[in-house]
């Protein structure tokens, strides 16, 4: 999966394909007659967008961080350092921000009418509309920072560790920022036990174990970058202490005092919040029960295509099965499909060289991407691979990838790799290998690095101006950003990646198969009333996922809402567009180019993105 920006990952909704915000794209004849007009509003909209970003990236100085947006300046030229800050989630912040999201609506409303803009600022608008409104949605009635212990959390380690890894300074001035967080942590643990209240035991638990990982952090990680020479080492011992001391108060305070009290609201959404915040995450004109129609009548179709792949394999390696002839439907099926995967399984890295592994596969999905002109590659040769930081392991339980920041696209992106901890006892160890084998990790680098997350956030970070690029990555759609990871590795299998070896494309079917159980798990989990059991049948029998792979899977489906379904919604709208794209250019088509055009439009919800590529085509299908 994707990590960007986690603790406020923007998304929305799109109604219609030729609606935006309520504004329908401008014929051509309609848009020359309204072009300066159009042109004074998209002016004075890029002014404001730029300052709403900003100044919400000054209310959440981690988020800050991530972007790139080191400092500000106030009155009398004051120059205030964001890295050095640590976010204010008090009651009070909390009720300031709602209230700057509110304000900010009724301004874009009053001087920005969508109606008077051009189409790329319409679909900036779309963003900050569907930001806007999702933000509300949370402060007003979903309230995730009151009830879910992970945000805070996840947060603290976010802001700890985000400047260790950008050289936007001297080391010296970063690890200065970073003591000054580390001294504010008190402060805001403090403030959040004032309104946490009726947690779900899930969320307990998995805070009491990311926490783990904040003072680890702070302990090892940051302690070792400070030697005992440094001017420095006694300011980040007097910080440290008390930092340490206030994280781990947290989780005793969690385990004994919130985690006891009375909990009568759980993990779940809700049909009513999950719809709504799903039409806002999504934008695409799907409602939850067409989506999970759809996909429980694909799985039974990927399941038959995944029988038809495994009957050979299934011969060659279990000659005295008779293929299972006597059984008959589903069990045929689970039997035959489950034995080929057993056997492609045992083909996996030893447990302490996942890592290795992942790292041993960039070159020749790099050479083959170049060799079969699937996308352009970026540049900048930034890409690192490293083990997933520990206060991210509670949601980030195998890889994801951490995007360089969009002001400063020079800076290091980060694929993680999530390490088997010496605590997992060997069989678990060797269930979650066997998921991870040496083919899944293949369309797991796919996905995450290349040609998948990193490229296609590369090629967002060269969008100009630089502040739609910052607003496109801050706000990014989830469908088109988890969605492009999932169709482009389609890609990659269909332009012969691996065309020699069946396993691989049984595995990638099995992958598929995964994807429909997400977005079943997430509809239903949160929206209906799925139970642990049913949820693990879902994933274990039907989908033939491993059992450490499922738990896993569970807990986040548990952790996260209107997330799991992005990947296969954003699938449909890539194949739908990409089909209509080829089919208007017919002979002309050109993949690469394709896949150039799109990608550099950055990450906006993929129907815009069509009707803005399509709308450049010449109506006899000539280039864009």
């Amino acid at each position: 999966m994707k990590s960007h920006n986690n603790s406020s990952f923007a998304v929305a909704s799109f109604l219609a394909l030729c609606t935006i915000a309520g504004g329908v794209f401008l014929t051509n004849d309609a848009a020359i007659g309204r072009a300066a007009s159009v042109g004074i509003h998209s002016s004075k909209f890029g002014t404001l967008s730029d300052a709403f970003v900003k100044e919400a990236l000054v209310l959440n100085p981690s988020s800050a961080s991530q972007a790139g947006y080191h400092s500000y300046k106030v009155a009398h030229g004051k120059t205030i350092f964001l890295d050095a800050v640590l976010d204010d989630l008090s009651e009070a912040a909390m009720k300031k921000q709602r209230d700057f999201y509110a304000a900010w609506q009724k301004r874009f409303e009053k001087e920005t009418p969508v109606a008077s803009l051009n189409d790329e600022d319409r679909a900036d608008y779309q963003l900050i509309e569907d930001q806007i409104n999702q933000q509300l949605l949370e402060f007003d009635e979903i309230q995730n920072y009151r009830h879910n212990p992970t945000v805070v959390v996840e947060l603290i380690g976010t802001a700890i560790f985000q400047p260790l890894t950008e050289n936007y300074a001297a080391k010296d001035v970063r690890l200065g920022h970073v003591i000054e967080r580390i001294k504010q942590i008190p402060r805001l643990i403090n403030s959040v036990k004032e309104y946490q209240n009726n947690a779900d035991p899930i969320f307990i638990k998995t805070a009491i174990e990311e926490n783990a990982g904040n003072v680890d952090l702070i302990k090892n990680t940051v302690a070792k970058e400070i030697p005992d020479v440094s001017p420095l080492k006694k300011e980040f011992d007097a910080a440290s202490a008390p930092a340490i001391k206030a994280l781990e108060d947290y989780s005793k305070w969690l385990a004994d005092d919130l985690g006891k009290r009375p909990c009568n609201r759980g993990w779940r959404l809700g049909k009513d919040l999950y719809d709504r915040k799903f039409k806002l995450v999504m934008e695409a004109d799907i409602t939850p029960a067409a989506l999970l129609a759809d996909a429980e009548s694909s799985l039974q179709s990927v399941r038959a295509e995944m029988l038809e792949l495994c009957l050979p394999l299934h011969k060659k390696w279990y000659p005295d099965h008779d293929d299972h002839s006597n059984l008959k439907g589903a069990a045929r099926e689970n039997l035959v499909i489950s034995e080929v995967l057993s056997k492609i399984s045992d083909n996996h890295p030893k447990r302490d060289q996942l890592q290795q592994a992942v790292e041993a596969d960039l070159e020749s999905i790099k050479k083959f991407i170049r060799d079969k002109k699937i996308v352009s590659l970026a540049q900048r040769e930034n890409l690192k691979v490293i083990p997933t930081p520990l206060f991210q392991r509670g949601i980030y339980s195998v890889a994801g990838f951490h995007s360089a920041p969009p002001l400063n696209p020079k800076a290091e992106a980060e694929y993680w790799v999530t390490p088997i901890d010496a605590s997992v006892s060997e069989a678990k160890a060797e269930s979650k290998l066997r998921e991870y084998n040496n083919y899944t990790l293949k369309w797991l680098t796919i996905h995450e690095a290349l040609p998948g997350h990193y490229v296609q956030f590369e090629h967002l970070n060269n969008v100009q101006p630089e502040r739609r690029r910052l607003l496109r990555s801050m706000y990014a759609n989830g469908p088109y950003v988890e969605g492009w990871a999932e169709y482009i590795a389609q890609v990659m299998m269909d332009e012969g990646y691996m065309k020699d070896d069946p396993s691989f494309r049984i595995i990638m079917r099995k992958i598929r198969l995964r994807l429909l159980a997400n977005t079943i798990l997430d509809i239903k989990m949160q929206s209906q009333d799925m139970t642990d059991a049913q949820a693990m049948e879902l994933m274990t029998k039907e989908t033939f996922q491993t059992e450490a792979e499922a738990e896993g899977k569970l807990r986040r489906a548990k952790l996260s809402s209107a997330q799991l379904a992005t990947y296969y919604t954003g699938l449909r709208e890539w194949q739908s567009f990409r089909k209509k794209y080829q089919d208007k250019l017919g002979k002309n088509f050109n993949l690469l180019k394709f896949h150039d055009l799109v990608l550099d439009e950055g990450s906006l919800p993929v129907p815009i993105v069509e009707k803005l590529v399509m709308g450049r085509l010449a109506p006899s299908g000539g280039k864009p």
